[in-house]
């Protein structure tokens, strides 16, 4: 009943919110002007950096196109029998192995971005960040082990970090996608987990003359009306123009991509441990255990818009030369907000805890719990009591704002056997997070100079993957403003710029003579990558009042500034709250909330902000195999090596104390001493050579070998130089200099040696496949993070301070940093199968798609967020992936259902403070889509995302009793039309 009534609402609201939009018009998988299928390195000649699906002897790529586009022009269905059938053709005709998806089967089917559509092939996942797919992990590897690239260029991230937010890129203006699997000389380095190739649309290749495409869809999400203040409708408006000019020599491309739509989300949240055990409460003989910082409810609301421009011209005078220039842009803007309430601190022997609940790692999962007596000397620590534990009203507003460009100028040159190729670019990427904490407690004395924090109580029990419960023994406090008073406000900004520019060229020469080798390709690479990171902050008050502040007493806040919210559906029953407007209670007491550098209340601002440059100069060299005949069947491939200098160097600020830095003077004035910048660096060089080999024992029967050495470099927001510094053991000769930070950038780049071998048997007309591969990666090292006890920072090149006692460097401590831990082995298994026209008449539309993933690993990492010391496995490794999907195309008429299955997987994207290392538990989402023609120009269309409301759960040290995040973020339903010109 609930999945109709959602239905029915669609429709309604659908009517309201449709205005014009579109539907990027990608070329048709490579037809050509005449309607004929164009050869796959026409698709866009700027895509690649060298062209891996063509062979490079030119009679024999002359053969491959010709097989190529029979291939493709003899496709005459529609709907998803023809993406489908598309998509098989391009992996056939690959030199490496790779899976492809093309533009039908993107902008085709209900995606809300190009990482949607990547999960349809196997060995890809994506982890679903609020509710969307968001970064990619490949054979169960994260995003920081994967190469993107967009016609061929090297991709900034907007996630602070290495890995892509693919929710940036619109399916609408994507028009094909190669994920390569195997590697080879040519491609550019960084893929241990793989290489993900997006291509934009040459207008060139467009069916037409002149070509329009414009698509409106209105959408309705039904967990809205279960968040207070959120939206339940959206859109997604998307146009696309292609035209030819000048006797089809002169191409012009222009595509928008628009999206709105509710940020909604409901989440139970069970905190993480710090590792250590306490005595549960102060009575004689009390259990111990690992005791959980606490536990948290919120509701999520908000907005989410993005859009996507792009903008193509193509030019090509003569056969010989064409000239491209292209770019992309696309602006992400994220407003959330989070309200709820928040008890914390029932570690650190800051509360009475009785009625435990134990799991089996022996961590605290349910319970009473109350606050400390506020006089009396604690027996747990001989010390007077704390107080530091509160059933905390939380209200936690978010707003990001990420774009991305990425553009460039393309030229390519064939004269008889030559073949030169050179592409000159500039991309860059911003991200700018500001997230804004408010917290309010229930005081005594509120307005006087001593208010106090009131005696709490609450009891609470964990559920493992279910939506736990908790009660307050008041509640009644926490809905009154004249009890309640705000502790503190904080907002907390991270900017973050990634740029690059990049050259890249190469030169073939053909070999039609050769009996082996149908060519020889050499290369050359540059790009320069800066990346800063850039902190800011502003803190009023503190948390529960425990640490005054002079001058910043707990606020009163006005009626108008807070309103009492309850909760609805699965979260019904847990007790009411205050939403907060933190910054009209700061304005009711003449505060203004500006975030700064803070050098001395808030040294971290600087500590963590500063720059890493990196400079990549490649060269490769790559010979194409074509032997006809090898024990009787033909062998073709490439075999080449890859030679990598890279430079890396950061520059920050080190703590040094003394005064023995430089003045800094910071956003509030406060000038210091102690902190001197630094730059610290490395180089190396890497030799990777690459082989793929592909044995043709038939037509339709190959097997492919490939064996390669690879590497990603190091996560770049790991790499930067700051830190901080405290001295112990001192005063005197045995004071010790120590360093915190987390980072560095002396880390190793993660390298690895692959190997891959696949069977794969193509059924008559491109109407199926049926494909079997393993694959096997020694990876050398994972980066973690580590203590070094008595480092030698001297010959780290890290500068150590003067000790004023003994006029000499302090003695050397302990250094907390990044580092190459030890690697591991990741091994799997990947099937995959599709197959149209099998069943005759009416039925022949159908057709069904699966695949299928197996993977392991050696590496474990450990983690005590669950607790005691436990070892879970390598971060985006999901043991089993699998996706399936029925479609059937009859006349006009199109439906399609699919689902996407992942077991559980470790990820660090759980924020807290920080980043935590938490599994996901396994998790299986269904889409659906149907479609009808009503004229050539006009097609109706209805998805639903989501269809059962599949939630995001998490849990910490491995241990499903722990949990970690539980998340609802609701199905999502689109009605809309698209119109073709």
């Amino acid at each position: 009943m609930e999945l109709k009534r959602n239905v029915l609402a669609l429709a309604l609201a659908s009517g309201l919110c449709l205005t014009a939009g579109i539907h990027a018009m990608p070329a048709d998988a490579g037809a050509n002007a005449t309607g004929t299928a164009a050869a796959p390195g026409a698709q866009d000649s700027s895509a690649q950096q060298t062209d891996p699906n063509a062979k490079k002897d030119d009679q024999a790529k002359q053969t491959q196109d010709q097989q190529l586009a029979k291939s493709l022009s003899t496709i005459t269905v529609t709907g998803y029998n023809q993406s489908m059938e598309k998509s098989i053709d391009y992996q056939r005709y690959s030199d490496t192995i790779t899976n492809v998806i093309t533009s039908a089967d993107i902008g085709g089917l209900p995606d809300q971005s190009i990482a949607d559509a990547l999960t349809r092939l196997p060995g890809v996942s994506a982890e679903r960040i609020a509710g969307q797919a968001s970064q990619i992990n490949i054979r169960g590897l994260s995003g920081n082990f994967i190469q993107t690239t967009l016609d061929g260029r090297e991709q900034p991230s907007t996630s602070g970090s290495n890995y892509i937010n693919f929710d940036q890129y619109p399916s609408e203006l994507i028009n094909m996608a190669t994920v390569y699997k195997s590697s080879q000389a040519s491609l550019i380095t960084g893929g241990v987990g793989g290489t993900i190739g997006l291509q934009t649309a040459n207008p060139l290749d467009a069916p037409k003359e002149q070509n329009l495409n414009i698509d409106a869809r209105g959408s309705y999400d039904g967990q809205a009306h279960d968040v207070s203040g959120a939206n339940a409708v959206g859109y997604r408006l998307s146009a696309a123009y292609q035209g030819k000019f000048l006797d089809n020599t002169l191409g012009v491309g222009l595509g928008v991509a628009q999206m709105y739509q509710p940020h909604v989300a409901e989440q139970f949240v069970g905190e993480a441990s710090d590792g250590s055990k306490y005595s549960i409460n102060s009575q004689p003989g009390a259990p111990t255990g690992y005791l959980p910082e606490g536990i948290q409810l919120q509701q999520n609301g908000g907005q989410e818009r993005r859009t996507g421009e792009i903008a193509t011209i193509v030019w090509k005078p003569t056969d010989e030369l064409k000239i491209t220039g292209d770019g992309f842009y696309s602006k992400f803007k994220n407003e959330s907000f989070g309200y709820g309430f928040r008890s914390q601190n029932f570690y650190g022997n800051n509360t009475q805890i009785t009625n435990p609940v134990w799991s089996s790692l022996g961590t605290l999962i349910g319970g009473s719990v109350a606050g400390n007596p506020t006089t009396g000397v604690d027996p747990r620590t001989g010390n007077p009591y704390g107080n530091q534990f509160s059933n905390e009203t939380t209200a936690d507003n978010y707003s990001t704002t990420t774009s991305i460009f990425s553009g460039g100028l393309n030229a390519k040159w064939d004269h008889g056997n030559w073949h030169i190729d050179a592409d000159v670019s500039m991309s860059r990427a911003t991200s700018n997070e500001i997230n804004v904490d408010t917290t309010a407690d229930p005081y005594s004395g509120l307005g006087t100079a001593n208010p106090q924090l009131m005696a709490q109580s609450m009891n609470f029990q964990l559920k493992g993957q279910q939506v736990g419960s908790a009660q307050f023994g008041n509640p009644g406090l926490y809905t009154n403003v004249n009890d309640m008073g705000l502790s503190r406000y904080g907002v907390y900004p991270y900017i973050y710029h990634d740029k690059m520019k990049a050259f890249r060229t190469s030169v073939k020469y053909d070999m039609p003579n050769s009996s082996w080798l149908s060519a020889l390709e050499a290369g050359v690479y540059m790009n320069n990558h800066t990346y800063n990171a850039d902190r800011e902050a502003f803190v009023y008050g503190s948390e529960w009042n425990t640490s005054p502040v002079p001058g910043e007493l707990p606020l009163s806040i006005p009626a108008s500034a807070a309103k009492v919210t309850c909760w609805k559906g699965k979260f019904s029953g847990f007790p009411c709250f205050l939403t907060l407007n933190g910054p009209a209670i700061l304005a009711a007491h003449g505060i203004n909330a500006t975030p700064v550098k803070d050098i001395n209340a808030n040294s971290w601002t600087y500590v963590q902000s500063g720059q890493v440059d990196e400079k990549t100069r490649d060269i490769f060299l790559m010979a194409d195999i074509d032997a006809q005949d090898v024990f009787g069947h033909e062998l073709s491939g490439n075999v080449g090596v890859r030679v990598s200098h890279q430079s890396q160097y950061s520059s920050g600020l080190q703590q040094v104390g003394n005064g023995a830095g430089i003045p800094i003077t910071d956003g509030n004035g406060y000038t210091s001493s102690d902190y001197a910048p630094l730059t610290v660096g490395k180089t190396y060089t890497d030799y990777l050579p690459s082989l793929n080999l592909i044995y043709h024992l038939t037509d339709d029967d190959m097997v492919r070998f490939s064996a390669a050495k690879v590497l990603s470099r190091p996560p770049i927001d790991k790499m930067l130089a700051g830190s901080g510094s405290w001295v112990s053991n001192g005063p005197g000769p045995g004071a010790q200099y120590n360093v915190w930070g987390g980072t560095s950038p002396l880390l190793d780049p993660l390298r690895a040696t692959q190997y891959d071998l696949d069977y794969e048997h193509y059924f008559d007309d491109s109407t199926g496949l049926l494909t079997a591969g393993v694959f096997f990666k020694d990876v050398k090292s994972f980066v973690q993070d580590v203590t070094y006890n008595n480092y030698d920072f001297a010959a780290a090149g890290i500068p150590v301070p003067i000790n004023p006692d003994t006029g000499t460097q302090y003695l050397n401590g302990d250094y907390q940093t990044a580092y190459n831990a030890k690697g591991g082995l990741v091994r799997g298994l990947e099937l995959s199968g599709s197959k149209t026209h099998f069943l005759p008449g009416i039925w022949a539309g159908l057709g069904v798609q699966a695949n299928f993933a197996l993977t392991s690993s050696t590496v474990h990492n450990p983690t005590n967020l669950g607790g005691p010391t436990t070892y879970v496995g390598l971060p985006g490794l999901s043991r089993r992936v699998a996706s399936a999907a029925v479609f059937y195309d009859y006349g006009p008429f199109s439906a399609r259902v699919s689902g996407n299955y992942r077991s559980s997987f470790l990820s660090d994207t759980q924020m807290a403070v920080s980043n935590q290392l938490v599994t996901f538990a396994a998790e299986t989402v269904y889409d659906f889509q149907a479609s009808y023609d009503i004229t050539q120009q006009f097609k109706v269309v209805y998805q639903m995302l989501n269809l059962t409301n599949q939630p995001t759960r998490t849990y910490f040290g491995g241990n499903p009793q722990q949990t970690g995040t539980i998340q609802y973020f609701g199905r999502t339903s689109y009605l809309g039309v698209e119109f073709k010109l």
